[in-house]
């Protein structure tokens, strides 16, 4: 390592007089301290960090009076090589900092295939840990066992629910995806009885007395209720009134709250309806031209929800977390149980080439699974593009990307609001142009709250609130059932 590198590091250290998530700092004085393999654990299971030895935290992070270099050394090398499992290749040298001998090494970050790494000494479930910005954790078993899970193909999804019976199935979905297998692989699938057909796809398999079950994935994609057997697989939906989940001034938490149920084509299209209707669907007037400006846009929101359900966590210990999906009002976050799988990273996500599938047979079922979102044929395309969907609809609306969140127990996407329009900002901050929409409604017979929209620049909801407004001043009046799709408006006829 550089000097300059070096005395960055620590003073670093000394300006927030204590460790940090990358560096390790010990005097190690009276010999090589035993608790430090934790730290040689928790850098390879994490990012990677730099170990110091021969700098006296107590005394401010200088030189240790004492400090033997070669032996500490040679005692780290050691501790690396023959005290961890797998082995810490640790780049070990003695530096010189401030006229004294210290030790460094850095320890890199393990493949994700080789995680975890942890003390020989104590075993895997008692000596594995992770660096947090306070030191080191000790891994809990489930996230042991979800970076175990990154050395083979996990099969949770084709476990057999053994309660469940072919009558749990939708049979509506299940002959679609029938058809659909049929017509795109006719070869196979055209030779294949409907049976035979179904355990091909894996939607069902045959339990120990030879009697057909639905697999979790079949459950998932085509099933009438999984909930029955699996309460908190599905999408709990919560709007806020604010940007955190704390009651409002008037002791309001919510503005709607919701629990979707369901196989997955519903829960997607239940979850982005609820998005659509507690958000703002704004519009820019270009011409004779209404462009919509949706504070999220569907496509991404759909993509996000299809890939949480999708690539969630589905193993024993996770099946009592449901996708959550907060909506606040600065912004949209979308969280599943399990963080990201195999080779893919934060900084990998949407690159071509680079994609890691949990639920490998569930993902193939939802190729095929007719989607019931507007605009979309299946729920998914299950071909590791599914994020690159979503940054792509995010810039054609002149959105910045989301933000990703991972950790070896949660995933999540959080999404920033569109900004107001002028004419959304006029409208919540005095109501709105009347004068606009009773003009558009002189000029013309009668018009719906989107013909309104486009031409006072303004949101429907926003239309909709000065509507309101002018139906109490007996000034418009509905020409149809209040609830009615086809609701127009028009003036009442004694305005001038």
């Amino acid at each position: 390592m550089e000097a300059q590198e070096l005395a960055e590091l620590i003073q670093g250290l000394r300006l927030r007089r204590t460790d940090t998530a990358q560096v390790e700092a010990k005097s190690a004085v009276r010999g090589l301290p035993k608790n430090l393999v934790h730290s040689l654990s928790a850098f390879s299971n994490t990012a990677g960090g730099t170990v110091i030895l021969g700098i006296d935290e107590e005394a401010g992070f200088v030189p240790a009076e004492g400090f033997n270099a070669n032996a500490i050394a040679d005692a780290l090398a050691e501790a690396c090589s023959e005290k961890m499992v797998p082995p810490v290749r640790a780049t070990i040298s003695i530096e010189e900092f401030e006229g004294a001998p210290v030790v460094v090494a850095y320890v890199p970050e393990l493949a994700t295939s080789e995680k975890p790494c942890y003390i020989a000494t104590v075993g895997k479930y008692a000596g594995s840990y992770f660096r947090g910005h306070d030191g080191d954790r000790l891994l809990k078993p489930y996230e042991i066992d979800r970076l175990e899970e990154n050395k083979y193909q996990p099969a949770w999804d084709l476990e057999p629910v053994r309660e469940a019976g072919l009558d749990d199935l939708d049979p509506d979905l299940v002959v679609k995806i029938l058809e659909r297998e049929r017509t795109i692989h006719a070869e196979v699938f055209g030779k294949l009885s409907d049976e035979k057909a179904m355990k091909s796809l894996r939607m069902v398999v045959e339990d120990e007395g030879g009697k057909l079950r639905p697999t979790l994935a079949g459950l998932l994609a085509a099933g009438i209720y999984p909930q029955q057997f699996f309460p908190r697989l599905n999408v709990t939906f919560a709007a806020y009134t604010g940007t955190d989940r704390s009651s409002d001034s008037r002791g309001q938490r919510f503005v709607d709250t919701a629990s979707f149920i369901g196989p997955i084509p519903t829960l997607v299209y239940e979850t982005v309806q609820a998005v659509a209707r507690n958000t703002r669907l704004g519009g820019v007037v270009k011409g004779a031209f209404r462009k919509d400006l949706p504070d999220y846009p569907p496509v991404a929101v759909r993509e996000a929800i299809t890939n949480a359900l999708m690539h969630r966590d589905y193993s024993p210990q996770a099946r009592g977390s449901q996708v959550q999906v907060d909506l606040f009002v600065d912004r949209l976050e979308i969280t599943n149980p399990g963080g990201l799988y195999g080779a893919v990273t934060i900084e990998s996500l949407g690159k071509y080439g680079i994609s890691s599938t949990r639920n490998q047979h569930l993902s193939a079922l939802l190729e095929v699974t007719p989607s019931r979102v507007a605009g979309r044929g299946f729920v998914a395309d299950n071909r590791g593009t599914g994020y690159a969907e979503i940054i792509d609809e995010l810039a054609r609306e002149l959105l910045p990307p989301p933000t990703p969140r991972d950790s070896l127990t949660s995933f999540s996407l959080t999404f920033l609001r569109r900004a107001m329009t002028e004419p959304e900002r006029a409208a919540a901050t005095f109501g709105g142009n009347k004068e606009l929409i009773i003009s558009y409604l002189r000029e013309h017979y009668s018009a719906t709250s989107r013909e309104l929209a486009a031409a006072a620049g303004l949101s429907q909801n926003g239309v909709r609130k000065i509507l309101n407004q002018l139906i109490e001043e007996g000034m418009v009046e509905r020409m149809e059932a209040l609830r009615s799709p086809k609701q127009r408006y028009r003036l009442v006829e004694s305005i001038p």
